[in-house]
């Protein structure tokens, strides 16, 4: 099977190229390194240095290698950024995604897979139960609209075009890789400064609530959607657990020993207080969960930050 990635030299696309691989898939990559790395990019994989958004160039890699899935990645990430220019934000995330569309139907591929965001889409949580795939949608940053935009042309393409679509959407992912100097990746922001002994900013109260799942139960997610015979999809990729930003400081500064108090400031635009996720279908339809316990996740980040590897283990692919 050959598998196109976009953005497969950034954090999680990376390691679904590693995945992929491990399974003997052939990959392909595509990305313009914008703020994916060369170091995290497979020397097992084929790779392009194209943007999403540059529809022609993009047409000659789909023509060229005719992968079976796309398995798209690429993405203007940054919350905030989406706020502040909403218009560079959709031509990413929503014409580029479209341009891989047209290309999946023009080419004819089996299936798309999307990474969605479970966080900006649902908006806040309030009280119990989390979010279902069913719940009401209404997020309060352009990029939760751009993503959940993405999704509803999915539907459109699967229904008029058969083209098989998936769509995952993540809690806050997080592990090896992670860029600490961007605006979205608090664990790795988080570990970097400590291990630096540099003062550690906390936005709000602190009291701000994620579900943060770890990179190799993301790995896992995708993994099974390549494999599994759907037609259509939508699944949370979650713990179903909220753990706030406070009690994320605490674990990380107790494993480090670092005894600074966090420097609090004023919450920025576009946050939200309250995002955890329901995983009961993507348990029931897929055979998911996640397996890794957030102190044992941070615990193998920290070690990568530390010492520049990831830690060899058979579960994590």
């Amino acid at each position: 099977m050959k598998i196109l990635i976009t953005g497969g030299a950034g954090f999680i696309g990376s390691h679904i190229v590693d995945g992929c691989i491990q399974k003997r898939y052939e990959v392909v990559i595509v990305d313009n390194l914008s703020t994916g790395k060369k170091d995290n990019i497979n020397p097992k994989a084929k790779f392009y240095n194209v943007d999403i958004t540059n529809y022609e160039e993009l047409e000659k890699v789909f023509k060229k290698e005719k992968p079976q899935v796309v398995n798209h990645h690429a993405a203007q990430i940054d919350v905030r950024k989406s706020v502040a220019k909403p218009q560079y934000d959709a031509n990413i995330n929503i014409i580029g995604s479209l341009n891989l569309l047209e290309l999946c139907v023009k080419y004819k591929v089996e299936k798309f897979i999307f990474a969605s965001s479970g966080g900006t889409i649902y908006g806040e949580c309030k009280g119990k139960p989390a979010p279902k795939e069913n719940s009401l949608y209404s997020p309060e940053s352009p990029y939760g609209c751009a993503k959940l935009s993405v999704e509803y042309y999915m539907n459109y393409y699967n229904k008029v075009y058969g083209l098989k679509t998936v769509s995952l959407r993540y809690g806050n992912v997080y592990g090896p890789r992670q860029d600490p100097f961007g605006e979205a990746g608090v664990v790795a922001i988080f570990i970097n400064r400590m291990l630096n002994n540099q003062e550690v900013i906390i936005y709000g109260d602190g009291r701000q609530m994620r579900d943060f799942i770890f990179i190799s139960d993301v790995v896992e997610a995708n993994m099974r959607c390549i494999t599994k015979n759907l037609n259509f999809g939508i699944y949370n990729v979650g713990t179903q657990k909220a753990t706030s930003v406070n009690e994320l400081f605490k674990i990380i500064s107790k494993i480090l020993k670092y005894d600074k108090p966090p420097v609090y400031q004023p919450p920025r635009k576009g946050e939200l207080f309250k995002s955890y996720l329901c995983i009961d279908k993507i348990k029931k339809e897929l055979g998911w969960q996640p397996k890794i316990s957030l102190q044992k996740g941070i615990e193998e980040t920290i070690r990568y930050f530390k010492y520049g590897k990831i830690q060899s283990n058979p579960r994590v692919y």
